[in-house]
């Protein structure tokens, strides 16, 4: 079983500070760095990292930014399947406040512009029992073109809406399990109760749900609609940003490990509780050796 994630990858700048600037000021950083991120690179990258055999599908542009992006991503992935595009790599700037809370920023010009279906040989990859995985930074149409033909392939779908395209509401029938935080699962529901927003996504169409709630851990709902509620550890926040991309990533892989919906989320709650105590997007990912511990850890408490 191998796990497709099709997405985006990008530069990533962090920027700390005190606080966010207010509209027209100028405030001076305490730190910055450069990494790589875009949430298609991150899930990639954390499936990768449960032991799981991951193909990652994007697009980079074919400057500096791009050559650098498949450097840093041939410490983890296969880069073969990198389309290369006429254009500028995709890159964010993201500010985090001495709260730890996030504003992100994206420039995706590659992202918005790839056709999976047509530029890469996404589809005839695909065999029954794989796991595709996307977010929403492709164009919505390549999304829902590209999770069509992999539930038609008789691969299972996991599908995480985010960034949510303005004036667009994803199409779910194809999809075998939406994760969406809460915000995100209140936008495309129109309820901010967590519980009947989850129900509600598989009532439009999902075969099964995840809400993440943060600090709260999550919520999980099959097809008829039973919710489970998972408890996230306490931790001391240092940074959110990616957190919910290593959640996604490593529950598809533990799900191409054989794991039920429930056993993959518990570890996938931890691999994010560990991911808000660093700093950075993929860098504060769990590495290899942590996401086997938590694995092992968490299937013994459970057994």
């Amino acid at each position: 079983m191998r796990v497709h994630v099709v997405g985006n990858v990008c530069v990533d700048t962090t920027f700390r500070l005190d606080r966010f600037p207010r509209p027209g000021e100028t405030l001076n950083a305490s730190e910055h760095a450069d990494g790589l991120g875009g949430k298609g690179a991150n899930q990639a990258v954390a499936a990768a990292r449960t032991g799981a055999d991951v193909r990652f599908w994007t697009a980079i542009g074919n400057d500096a930014a791009g050559a650098w992006i498949r450097e840093q991503l041939r410490r983890d992935l296969d880069t073969s399947h990198l389309t290369m595009l006429p254009k500028e790599s995709d890159r964010s700037t993201i500010m985090v406040d001495a709260r730890s809370e996030n504003l992100i920023v994206t420039g995706a010009s590659c992202a918005t512009a790839f056709d999976p279906l047509a530029e890469s040989g996404f589809a005839a990859s695909i065999e029954r029992g794989d796991i595709v995985v996307m977010q929403g930074n492709l164009h919505p149409n390549a999304t829902t073109a590209c999770l069509r033909a992999a539930h038609g392939a008789g691969a299972m779908t996991i599908f995480n809406p985010s960034p949510l395209a303005t004036g667009t509401t994803p199409h779910l029938s194809d999809v075998s399990l939406v994760i969406a935080n809460a915000g995100e699962a209140a936008q495309l529901t129109g309820t901010g109760d967590p519980d009947a927003a989850v129900r509600e996504l598989i009532r439009r169409g999902a075969g099964t749900a995840i809400v993440t709630l943060g600090a709260l851990g999550c919520l999980v709902a099959d097809g008829e609609g039973r919710i489970e509620r998972i408890m996230a550890p306490k931790v001391a926040v240092t940074d959110t940003s990616g957190a919910g991309d290593v959640f996604c990533g490593c529950l598809a892989g533990c799900l191409a490990a054989g794991m039920d919906l429930a056993a993959a989320a518990r570890i996938a709650v931890r691999a994010a509780a560990i991911s808000v105590g660093r700093a950075g997007t993929l860098g504060s990912c769990p590495d290899r050796q942590e996401m086997k511990t938590l694995m092992e850890t968490t299937e013994a408490e459970t057994a």
